[in-house]
């Protein structure tokens, strides 16, 4: 059991969090930022493709989500209850990460547009069965109601460590050595280090049925339930909450880096310093923001993260040189990722504990599937009404301008209004 007498946990258990935690949201911030740029500097500047692709890849992490996490629920092995969706997931992750690329070798435009999405949603397959179901449902398994807003930090900060490395050398081994052995590496790395932790991994002990569990298929259904929502109010309140700021941070962050290369004129290589300055800053408000958490308001340090970060976002559209571009982009991300840190906290303490696994793949509804549908589409929308036509590789398409910020802020602003409907005495009141 991964924790020591005084009931934390141990060192070990610490480490191979970190370790699966870095490794997986380098993985991730690669196929968020660097997927999109591949497909519009290799195959088409038309930004419907990866509207497209981030739909599927949304599409593809809330069903595999919700059905691995349910089946993890149930699972019992000799390897564990988590730990074989861990260990084989993170292999296949890495080995569908090092295949990707190689869809620039299709010739046919339209072909290599819909083969992107089949192989960016194969991978997301592999990542979500790995990482969103299995690993976020074990660090909820293993971590104790007064710790978890500490795990979230420390979760975050793997985050800000993983963006840090996927940021900052990301655009500079592109820019040197290009898309192709950056791929290959990336989904090396993250194979190797699946299997040492996958192997080193340790379970508390699956908790008890209380009564016989309903088959399967029938126990995912009872997810859409309207009884379901009833008695997990103040759960599904939060998730809407999480579902309208990610539609605002996902009308322009697939184009972020397209932006800030095509629009602003940024390179790779400077993009690499201004993002690792970003995740460095945003690195020193996460911990703080768990522990606040804790002991604070949850509620309220998501208002201040939310309001933080889109005045950032609109800041973000006005300005230009790069250190305005960098101090933007940490209220932007920093503060977004701060209120995250506060309502995942949140949202893990309301998880029934029998159903975790699949109560985290309902959370992908809210927090993938309905925002990377409606805010890309969105953006797309708005690049090819108001953006700037250009032409590239023989394809025409268009550049992003600075509207897709204004109106991404603006939605999260939105994401207030949900939380009105939770009275501060409910935060800790767990769902019966």
């Amino acid at each position: 059991m991964p924790k020591n007498a005084a009931g934390n946990l141990t060192w070990r258990a610490w480490l191979i969090m970190a370790a699966l935690a870095i490794t997986g949201q380098i993985a991730w911030a690669v196929e968020n930022s660097w997927f999109n740029t591949f497909v519009y500097d290799e195959i088409t500047p038309d930004p419907r493709p990866v509207a497209w692709m981030v739909a599927g890849s949304a599409i593809t992490a809330t069903l595999t989500t919700l059905l691995m996490g349910t089946l993890s629920d149930r699972t019992r092995t000799r390897l564990g209850r988590r730990r074989p969706f861990i260990l084989f997931g993170y292999i296949m992750w890495g080995l569908s990460t090092i295949i990707f690329p190689m869809v620039d070798y299709i010739q046919v435009t339209s072909v290599a547009m819909v083969m992107v999405v089949v192989a960016d949603s194969v991978m997301t397959f592999f990542g979500s069965t790995a990482n969103d179901a299995a690993f976020n449902a074990w660090t909820t398994d293993v971590a104790p109601s007064d710790q978890r807003g500490r795990v979230e930090g420390v979760l975050n900060l793997s985050l800000f460590l993983a963006q840090i490395v996927a940021m900052t050398a990301a655009g500079t081994l592109i820019d040197n050595v290009g898309y192709f052995i950056f791929f290959y590496s990336l989904g090396g790395v993250v194979m190797v280090i699946g299997l040492v932790a996958g192997l080193l991994l340790k379970e508390p002990p699956a908790p008890a049925e209380q009564a016989p569990r309903e088959p399967f298929w029938q126990e995912f259904a009872s997810l859409f339930n309207f009884d379901t929502l009833r008695t997990n109010r103040k759960l599904f309140i939060l998730l809407l909450f999480i579902m309208i700021t990610n539609i605002g941070m996902q009308v322009s962050f697939p184009y972020l880096i397209i932006y800030l290369e095509n629009y602003i004129g940024v390179t790779k290589t400077e993009f690499s310093i201004i993002g690792g300055a970003v995740m460095l800053g945003s690195a020193v408000v996460s911990i703080p923001f768990g522990i606040l958490a804790d002991r604070w308001s949850k509620r309220a340090m998501i208002a201040i993260g939310t309001i933080i970060s889109c005045a950032g976002g609109l800041m973000l559209s006005l300005v230009s040189s790069l250190p305005l571009l960098a101090l933007s982009g940490f209220l932007w991300q920093g503060f977004s990722v701060a209120a995250s840190i506060a309502s995942v906290a949140w949202l893990k303490d309301l998880l029934p504990e029998q159903n975790r696994g699949k109560f985290l793949g309902v959370r992908m509804i809210f927090w993938v599937a309905i925002p990377m549908l409606v805010g890309p589409s969105t953006g797309s929308w708005l690049i090819q009404t108001f953006g700037v036509p250009t032409v590239a590789n023989g394809q025409a398409g268009f550049i992003p301008v600075p509207l897709i910020f204004q109106m991404g802020s603006a939605i999260s602003m939105l994401s207030l209004l949900p939380l009105l409907f939770i009275r501060s005495k409910d935060q800790s009141i767990a769902p019966a």
